[in-house]
């Protein structure tokens, strides 16, 4: 099976892929007129890029703040084994950390970039002495915490 690629995208799909992201609770028939199509072709279109992987799905965007849910650090990991097996290893148990909201294999100076969100410095302290720091194969973190967020979930 073939895979679809971003040069396969007209106009159109850019168009409703735009939409969709600004907002995901759209109904098609907005959606249809927002990129100048009728319903059914504009549907069609909708349902094409989920199958095909274009769109990955929708969910609810949470405002962090109101979660009281201030605190952002970027934690930068240094892993003692970048073997295949440790790799995964590590991959699977960093999935099962609900504060990571994102973590990154790096080319660089460090291995991984995790983006943690917590209550408080004190709360990612415990979280990166209690978990962070006891993931599999962890040998090295370095922490930056972030003053403002200027630009976040966005394309």
């Amino acid at each position: 099976m073939e895979t679809s690629h971003s040069s396969d995208l007209d106009l159109f799909d850019r168009r409703i892929l735009d939409a969709v992201a600004t907002n995901g609770r759209i109904s098609v028939t907005d959606l249809a007129e927002i990129v100048g199509l009728t319903k059914t072709p504009c549907q069609v279109r909708l349902k094409r890029l989920i199958s095909e992987g274009y769109i990955e799905g929708f969910r609810a965007v949470l405002n962090p703040q109101k979660l009281g849910l201030d605190h952002v650090a970027f934690t930068e990991v240094t892993l003692s084994d970048t073997r295949e097996a440790a790799l995964q290893e590590f991959n699977a148990a960093v999935k099962k950390i609900r504060e990571i909201e994102e973590c990154h294999m790096i080319a660089g100076r460090f291995d991984y970039l995790l983006k943690v969100r917590t209550a408080s410095i004190s709360r990612y302290r415990l979280v990166l002495g209690e978990k962070i720091s006891n993931l599999p194969h962890v040998s090295n973190t370095s922490t930056s915490v972030v003053m403002q967020s200027v630009k976040e979930k966005g394309m």
